[in-house]
């Protein structure tokens, strides 16, 4: 049976088949959750892997494998830069969350972890990118229904995880 959970923890500290990689479109090493997926799976293998996919279009999902991480593999998934709410990027914000639960699905993975995408540098207001991140996955699990999928939401700090609480409808059901 599937499902969906949110924990204080660091991303690369998660024991899940995948992990997600908040993206640039060009598969660069960037700062963040990026960064440290990059350090932790070896950086020069990790961008080599992504220097052979070339890149990924905003609300797309590209795969490589974990290489020295927990997860077997990561799904680079490039999340839209806010700009205001104007420019589809709950539309983007969205396919990043489906396209790599597709992903994992393809490679036959059955749990999941994600970050708040977009929520970071690329300045997502984090309510807003909560219900977008939450939809997604209760959509594709419910589109899934006979496919079990466990995904975690990993975060680093309480009141982001208080946020994705409210937005899962969990506030005060002692997670």
């Amino acid at each position: 049976m599937s499902s969906i959970d949110i924990r204080l923890i660091g991303i690369t500290d998660l024991d899940t088949d995948c992990i997600v990689n908040a993206a640039n479109s060009g598969l660069a090493m960037g700062s963040g959750v990026c960064g440290a997926i990059f350090r932790a799976a070896g950086p020069r293998e990790m961008q080599a892997a992504c220097n052979s996919i070339g890149g990924c279009p905003t609300g797309g999902a590209v795969i490589t494998p974990g290489f020295a991480l927990k997860a077997k593999h990561v799904i680079h998934a490039v999340g839209p830069i806010w700009k205001g709410g104007k420019s589809n990027e709950a539309k983007n914000l969205y396919s990043c969350y489906i396209e790599s639960l597709n992903r994992a699905k393809e490679e036959g993975c059955h749990s999941i972890g994600f970050p708040l995408i977009s929520a970071g540098i690329f300045g997502y207001p984090k309510t807003e990118a909560w219900q977008v991140a939450i939809r997604a996955c209760r959509d594709w699990i419910s589109d899934n229904p006979d496919y079990d999928m466990d995904v975690v939401f990993a975060v680093l700090d309480k009141k982001i995880l208080e946020l994705g609480q409210e937005a899962a409808g969990l506030a005060g059901t002692g997670w």
